[in-house]
């Protein structure tokens, strides 16, 4: 199990300081995404936050946070993506409010 939250504003700086950032940490898709939202940062921030609880989930230090990916289901809920291939036995849960974004992640072994 992997738990993370982010301080949206803190995203959104890191994105605004380094043009890199954001292609550094999250797909093509996901940027498109976020990019097309009202609130972008939160959706950005959230993202993060779930890279990083996913990434504790698994226990996978060689893991690059741009090799987790995250894509809304047909019926809304998030579903996690390891270099573009769907990872079963991995699930999340994405929340975040004006200030924070935060997320949780459960991986069941095979």
């Amino acid at each position: 199990m992997g738990i993370d939250i982010v301080e949206i504003a803190r995203v959104e700086r890191l994105a605004r300081r380094s043009r890199r950032f954001l292609s550094r940490v999250f797909t093509k898709e996901e940027v498109r995404y976020c990019a097309g939202k009202r609130r972008k940062w939160q959706h950005f921030a959230v993202r993060f936050a779930a890279k990083e609880a996913i990434w504790k989930a698994l226990g996978s230090p060689g893991l690059a946070l741009k090799s987790i990916s995250i894509r809304s289901a047909r019926d809304g809920r998030p579903e996690v993506l390891l270099d573009g291939k769907l990872a079963r036995g991995v699930q999340v849960s994405l929340s975040h409010c004006e200030r924070y974004a935060a997320a949780a992640a459960l991986a069941s072994k095979p």
